[in-house]
């Protein structure tokens, strides 16, 4: 889209003004009382002065006469060829031979500059601080805007062939569906007032980051081909007091001489937050969302002004602004389904060249949960893969590839594994998979590896389930936990020892259990009360206990006490099969990459072969 930005020169300009009016002061004061004024004339009236005895002072240079009638004023002529000069200068009684001074003492000069810059500095210190004491309800004095400070820093986007549309946008077709009533109402708004139906003054576009907020707001923009006015909320919150008000009402007003067209207030939070009355308010941030809750409300009737405004944390907003009459839609943007997936992987791959057999459902299945921006990064990742290994168009291989970049990181080139490392490594995974593969409820494994990652993992094993899941059963949750602990399981049976390689799955058991304990109620002890409070769901979710000490006792012993059993159970299922753990085990070791049918194939054959847990 073509973007119009608003002038930011105002303070550049108001300091050069400043100079050049010093500038122009300087000169002139320095003209009228440093200098004295020389006028050059014909020696005819050096003649005519000296006949007239009206020289008081003359002195002869080399190429030209300077002199001093009785007025004090003093003139400048070409020397000529004359004899008897000096003769009728000494008769006219002028001095002559002395040079004449053409300036003054300066201490009147730098006296009266003195003067002139304190004048300056003392304007502008007053205009400034006539700045500062403005508040709220005041409007913005000259100062102000003359320097910017008072200007939204909204950008304005307009029609251009570029403009984004709903048909660019996959996965998220409830959202575009809520939104395009909107679109509907700025192109055809008589076909809503004739039933009496009124605009919506606002909707709140909600969900985790990277699921497409900000492009489908510019995709109503697009379809309904009107201006948008693009801000982050960031940009309100202001040093002084009354100057974010200031730029809501200059953002508003902008908008409404621009009707119908489309205001977008990004990352909404970071002014809309909860007014909780306590000392540390942030007295500005208060009068800014003050002021953007009385523009909403000023909105005349059919004006042709949306808001929309996106954020991560909905429930830090104050309820003012969540009212209907202000935001009247909130429209949920969530991570896209299985065939949003799908959907937005395909968009994406029509701006790159790609390999006809390319399989996106497949790509889709195992890059689970992953927003609208990460599965763009993965298509992205997939063909700077195949440039890099000299390919033309962009195969199955390079977008599976991706997703473990996407996921795990790169691959770790330099990262050297002793053969003891790699060995433990080798048992640890094929720990996780064989306590996955041996219980019902289990997503399937479609890939091992023990090629260290730049995210920090020696190696990781990789379940896909065939179809998204919107709800875990207790079973399925205990057997997370047990397959989490699988590696651990590994170690400790092979080598009598265990190490750090699973902290990352300790971390994840722990967390399955406290939530199936404080917030799932799969519990008989508390039943159907929740213990934890979650805030945050849409930034990785925090969590906060709500409960009595003693029961925070009696609910860390449950933790213990479930992953505990997990692992007792992961143990048990290795040592029923240990030799298929060690067969497997040794053909990870030496091929270090297995897919999920060749572990499935060794699993389930006859074969079994013992690997040497040798050390190097």
């Amino acid at each position: 889209m073509q973007e119009m930005r608003p002038n930011k020169k105002n303070s550049i300009s108001f300091v050069i003004i400043m100079l050049v009016i010093f500038g122009v002061v300087n000169i002139f004061v320095y003209k009228r009382f440093l200098t004295k004024q020389v006028t050059e004339v014909g020696y005819n009236v050096f003649m005519q002065k000296i006949e007239k005895k009206e020289l008081t002072e003359a002195s002869i240079e080399s190429n030209m006469i300077v002199f001093k009638d009785k007025s004090g004023e003093i003139y400048k002529t070409g020397l000529m060829e004359d004899a008897n000069l000096y003769e009728r200068l000494y008769k006219s009684g002028a001095t002559f031979g002395a040079e004449i001074i053409t300036q003054t003492n300066p201490i009147l000069y730098y006296g009266i500059m003195l003067v002139l810059q304190f004048a300056l500095i003392f304007i502008v210190w007053k205009l400034i601080s006539r700045r500062l004491m403005k508040r709220m309800g005041d409007e913005p004095d000259m100062l102000s805007f003359s320097m910017g400070s008072g200007r939204s820093n909204a950008r304005v986007y307009v029609k251009s062939n570029n403009d984004v549309r709903f048909r660019d946008i996959a996965g998220e077709e409830e959202a575009k569906d809520l939104l395009s009533e909107i679109v509907g109402y700025l192109h055809n708004p008589e076909k809503y007032t004739e039933i009496g139906a009124t605009l919506p003054k606002g909707a709140l576009l909600v969900g985790p980051p990277g699921t497409g907020k900000t492009m489908l707001a510019k995709a109503v923009a697009g379809e309904a081909n009107v201006p948008f006015f693009s801000i982050s909320g960031s940009e309100f919150v202001q040093m002084f007091v009354g100057m974010g008000a200031a730029k809501v009402r200059d953002l508003f007003k902008q908008a409404k001489e621009k009707a119908p067209c489309i205001i977008f207030i990004d990352e909404i939070d970071a002014v809309g937050k909860k007014r909780d009355g306590s000392l540390t308010t942030n007295d500005e941030r208060e009068q800014t969302l003050n002021q953007l809750l009385s523009e909403m409300d000023g909105f005349e009737g059919n004006t042709g002004v949306v808001i929309l405004a996106a954020t991560n944390r909905p429930e830090s907003l104050d309820p003012a602004l969540l009212r209907p009459g202000r935001f009247d839609r909130r429209i949920p943007v969530e991570l896209p389904d299985l065939k949003g997936r799908v959907d937005i992987l395909r968009v994406h791959a029509k701006k790159i060249k790609i390999s006809e057999n390319v399989d996106f459902d497949i790509i889709a299945k195992t890059a689970s949960g992953a927003s609208g921006a990460q599965l763009a990064n993965i298509v992205n990742e997939a063909a700077l893969k195949a440039v890099r290994e000299g390919r033309r168009v962009v195969q199955q291989d390079d977008l599976m590839e991706s997703v473990e970049v996407v996921i795990a990181g790169y691959q770790k080139k330099n990262k050297i594994l002793t053969n003891k490392e790699k060995l433990v490594v080798s048992y640890h995974e094929v720990g996780h998979a064989m306590v996955a593969a041996m219980q019902t409820q289990s997503a399937p494994v479609t890939k091992i590896t023990i090629i260290p990652r730049t995210s920090g993992a020696l190696g990781y094993t990789m379940q896909v389930d065939e179809d998204d899941r919107n709800l875990m059963t207790k079973t399925e949750l205990l057997n997370k936990i047990a397959t989490l602990a699988g590696g651990r399981a590994a170690e400790e049976l092979i080598f009598n020892e265990i190490t750090t390689g699973a902290a990352n799955d300790i971390e994840q058991a722990t967390k399955y259990a406290r939530a199936m304990i404080t917030r799932f109620g799969m519990t008989e002890e508390f039943d159907m009360v929740a213990m934890e409070v979650l805030t945050n769901q849409y930034l990785g979710g925090d969590t906060s206990l709500a409960c009595a000490p003693e029961t925070q006792t009696k609910i860390d012993r449950m933790v213990v006490e479930l992953v505990s059993s997990q692992h007792k159970k992961a143990r048990e299922i290795l040592e029923q099969n240990i030799q298929k753990l060690h067969e497997i085990a040794k053909h990870l070791f030496e091929n270090e990459t297995i897919t999920g049918e060749e572990f499935m194939d060794i699993l389930h054959s006859e074969e079994n072969t013992l690997l040497t847990t040798r050390t190097e």
